[in-house]
């Protein structure tokens, strides 16, 4: 079982070293960092993931379409978590395998064409006041939901 964490235009780089280190903790994921996601030079990246950065690969694409593109050509399905009419709650869908799974950014969400590319909308219900939870919270909710359906 493979986790590739896509970041579509995540802007925090205290968020993306978080994710990092959350897909440390998880283990055999892949990190595909897009657009403006600041990369593990940034010195608040490497504050954040604690050296995460050293033991969870990743690479760099301009654009999460190009991203995108790299992990269907391994025909493995994309996930965008975001909150759309058709989005599955995260614990009702049954995951694949080897999965990519679209972490958007922080105030604007996964990018319109992105989901429209997407295999499947998957989101995180919100039972407060707020409408979203932080992007690295989110990751972590998801990628270990992913790692005990795999583990049933």
């Amino acid at each position: 079982m493979k986790i590739y964490v896509i970041l579509d235009n995540i802007r925090s780089a205290y968020n993306v070293g978080s994710i990092f280190r959350t897909s440390d903790g998880a283990g055999d994921c892949e990190i595909l960092i897009c657009g403006i996601s600041p990369t593990p030079e940034h010195n608040k990246v490497a504050k954040t993931s604690l050296g995460s950065t050293d033991s969870v690969p990743w690479k760099y694409f301009k654009t999460t379409e190009e991203a995108i593109e790299h992990v269907k050509s391994m025909n493995i399905p994309i996930y965008s978590i975001e909150i759309t009419p058709e989005a599955q709650e995260y614990t009702q869908v049954k995951y694949p395998q080897d999965i990519a799974i679209v972490l958007g950014h922080e105030t604007e969400g996964v990018g319109r064409r992105i989901l429209e590319i997407s295999d499947k909308h998957i989101y995180v219900p919100m039972r407060g006041k707020k409408e979203s939870l932080n992007v690295a919270t989110v990751a972590g909710i998801v990628i270990y939901e992913i790692i005990k359906c795999k583990n049933v």
